[in-house]
């Protein structure tokens, strides 16, 4: 019945013993219909001590149902085979017209292979903000974040103990400035005091990017603890100073990609400094503040190799000549700096730093360096899985989506997912797909 469906042409050819048509898909494999009217391959392996259905085995179309369920009971059989062994295991006996393709399909639809596998969403890379590519004053738009802890002295000389201490980090969204505080505690008033001193150093930022402290694992699990318990009050303290808070999405590193690389390249210092020692917490600032000056010398953009060419331009450009007070001030680039005054000469020489921020640095962020791809988007109704670290992918919560939140290109990268327990949010890079709403 099933080769009737698929084949009718060929089978009543065939059944008169006629040729078959040049163009028909089944004629390279000398298809032939045995004594209980069944089309088998007649192949080219017939003087092989192979069993009869193993040489001639039976002829069906990968698009049937019955061809199908062949697949998924084979692929049950051998205990969730891929793609590769399930074809050549359905091949022994039954020869499926694009069997490849449908043995790929099998496992892809398998439910148990999706969850083992664990591929999340990747969405395309997003456009950058406006508080990276707009110029302004160093420190107005600025990342937060915390590394540790390092473990330190507490006082010099004999009887001295260790004690935690902790690295804050804030990183200009425009110029990639740093600046590094050491922080003794994990308490709301440790923090506070931490952004006064920046403030009272850098000026006061008009928005603090911070990660929401629940990405944190292993040693770093007491940050994670404090932010997150924090949340509430910090952007209170904030709202007080004229400062806005933004929190990223849970586990969602990849969102403060700024300054989790300014943790990274901090760190790289730190560590090869310090190795095995214990310093005093005065000895650990004084090292987090030279880290910070050779951070701040990094080049923003790659090298020339003339040797006429400026020198290239860093973050410490931009943390010059600019009083935590000071305004706007007129555009004196075109004026003859030798009729200008000594405040309008280093007004013009940080505005020309400006302008080859805008031609040098902005140039080279045009170009996405991964997730350059448009993938398949998440829809609500969707049944996804939402990946956790240090778990396995059969011990995944399940969720439905039930909210996303497209950004201003259109394309979904956070999406709100109703589990068993409640509803939570989750980045895409954690979720990953099972089946959307139309196959549920």
């Amino acid at each position: 019945m099933a080769q009737r469906q698929t084949f009718p042409l060929e089978y009543k050819l065939l059944k008169q013993h006629k040729k078959l048509n040049t163009k028909s898909k089944i004629l390279s494999l000398s298809p032939f219909i045995d004594s209980r009217n069944i089309i088998r391959v007649g192949g080219r392996i017939q003087a092989s001590n192979c069993p009869f259905e193993k040489k001639h085995p039976i002829l069906l179309d990968a698009a049937h149902h019955l061809t199908k369920l062949i697949f998924e009971r084979e692929h049950l059989r051998l205990m969730h085979a891929g793609p590769q062994l399930l074809l050549a295991s359905v091949r022994d006996t039954v020869w499926p017209i694009n069997g490849r393709r449908l043995a790929r399909q099998t496992v892809h639809n398998c439910g148990t292979c999706r969850r083992f596998s664990g591929k999340t969403f990747i969405p395309k890379m997003g456009n950058l903000p406006a508080q990276r590519i707009t110029p302004d004053f160093p420190f107005i738009s600025v990342g937060l974040d915390f590394a540790g802890p390092f473990l330190i002295l507490n006082r010099k000389g004999s009887g001295s103990r260790l004690i935690k201490c902790y690295l804050c980090i804030f990183i200009c969204m425009r110029y990639k400035c740093i600046h590094l505080e050491a922080v003794s505690g994990l308490s709301k008033n440790d923090f506070i005091l931490t952004l006064r001193r920046f403030i009272s150093r850098r000026g006061k930022p008009a928005e603090i990017f911070s990660d929401n402290g629940r990405n944190f694992v292993g040693a770093a699990n007491e940050l994670g603890t404090y932010l997150r318990t924090n949340n509430a009050s910090l952007s209170d303290f904030a709202a007080q100073e004229g400062i806005k808070f933004h929190f990223i999405p849970a586990y969602s590193p990849h969102f403060g990609g700024l300054w989790e690389s300014g943790i990274k390249s901090a760190k790289h210092h730190i560590k090869r400094v310090i190795g095995d020692s214990h310093l005093t917490f005065e000895e650990l600032q004084t090292l987090f503040a030279q880290v910070e000056a050779i951070l701040n010398s990094r080049p923003l953009g790659p090298l020339s190799s003339s040797p006429d060419d400026l020198l290239p331009l860093s973050p410490g450009h931009f943390l010059i000549g600019r009083p935590l007070t000071s305004f706007p001030s007129p555009d004196v680039q075109n004026l003859n700096s030798n009729k200008l005054q000594r405040y309008q000469r280093l007004e013009q020489m940080r505005q020309h730093f400006w302008t080859r921020w805008q031609r040098e640095y902005i140039s080279e962020l045009q170009q996405r360096q991964r997730w350059t791809q448009e993938t398949a988007n998440v829809k609500i109704g969707d049944l996804v899985l939402i990946k956790e670290d240090n778990t396995p992918p059969l011990c995944w919560r399940l969720g439905r989506v039930s909210q996303t939140f497209p950004g201003p290109d259109g394309i979904t990268r956070v999406a709100e997912i109703r589990t068993a327990t409640g509803s939570i949010r989750r980045s895409l890079i954690r979720l990953c797909p099972l089946f959307n709403g139309q196959e549920t």
